[in-house]
């Protein structure tokens, strides 16, 4: 952080200091995210080594559940930093995602001063400095110490407002900010960024070009089995596959939310905390609602497949 400036342009700009790569390759990507137990595909794996080498925003997309939060998740483990989250919702704005000014501390630093007999000048110069600036995410992130690996994870950005996505095309271009009291503060070092969308509304092609793009499927059989046995270690493999098998045809259905991998681990837990290690007809409807989150799609479940015989010998 910056000190205290005598005006909104006697700050120099920081220049920023690029980090050494934190990845050599594709292959250690993928082996730095094993040890951190994230199973992913290689084409992931390609997009974080490029956004490393690149210093570019990754922009994931994918269905609620499938792992984009975990992604940023994950990087803060492997480099064992710190990871700053603005979690992304309507009306979200530059106050609440920048930064705003500390007006009771400011009010009663001005009457402290007026009670010493400071002169106004003097007491401006204080009260407008970094001190008193509630840094909220995105400042935090730029006021880095030089050489430190940050993780930026900008959270279902489709619930903001499009004011906010030009706002944050401009924060991704040079990372930077222009505070008036102040002056210009730029990042010393360029955090890791990932940002999330659900696709509940398109995001606008400028700020997407800024970014490496990455769309993350449900899983295969195979990673999910992997994640689970991977996640769960205690599990015994063939109950996992039964699992898996379960939540794998649970997906063909035309349901208003298909349950994730997140609905998956929650489910493979609570069965676990239950003692059981097969899956029947009785467990599942008891513990449906750890994996169908509407009241339409458990109905759906009862009337349209568990209803048919035929069809419920599928999934156990």
């Amino acid at each position: 952080m910056t000190g205290p400036a005598d005006g909104p342009h006697d700050n120099p700009i920081i220049k920023e200091t690029p980090l050494a790569a934190r990845f050599t390759s594709i292959d250690h990507v993928m082996s730095r995210l094993a040890d951190v137990h994230y199973i992913a595909e290689r084409s992931l794996a390609t997009v974080l080594f490029l956004a490393d080498r690149l210093e570019k925003p990754v922009f994931l997309e994918g269905e609620p559940g499938v792992g984009k939060t975990e992604v940023a998740i994950v990087l803060a483990k492997m480099f064992q930093t710190e990871l700053i989250r603005l979690q992304c919702y309507e009306g979200l704005d530059v106050n609440t995602s920048l930064y705003e000014w500390n007006y009771p501390k400011q009010l009663l630093h001005i009457r402290m001063g007026e009670q010493c007999k400071e002169n106004r000048e003097e007491i401006e110069q204080v009260i407008y400095s970094p001190e008193f600036l509630i840094k909220r995410p995105l400042l935090e992130a730029i006021l880095r110490p030089a050489g430190n690996t940050t993780v930026l994870l900008i959270d279902e950005l489709d619930r903001s407002d499009e004011e906010f996505e030009a706002f944050l095309l401009e924060i991704l271009s040079d990372f930077q900010i222009t505070i008036p009291e102040i002056g210009t503060l730029a990042a010393k070092t360029k955090p890791l960024v990932v940002i999330t969308s659900n696709r509940t509304r398109d995001i606008h092609d400028a700020l997407k070009r800024r970014c490496l793009y990455h769309w993350i499927e449900y899983p295969s059989f195979e990673k999910e089995y992997r994640i689970i046995t991977t996640r769960l270690p205690g599990i015994e493999g063939r109950f996992a596959q039964q699992i898996t098998g379960f939540m794998q045809k649970l997906r063909t259905a035309d349901f208003f939310k298909k349950p994730g991998i997140s609905e998956t681990l929650d489910w493979a837990q609570a069965l676990l905390a239950m003692h059981t290690d097969h899956l029947d007809e009785e467990i599942i409807m008891e513990t449906l609602g750890c994996i169908l989150k509407y009241r339409e799609d458990i109905q759906k479940f009862k009337e349209e497949l568990w209803a048919d015989h035929g069809r419920r010998s599928e999934f156990i």
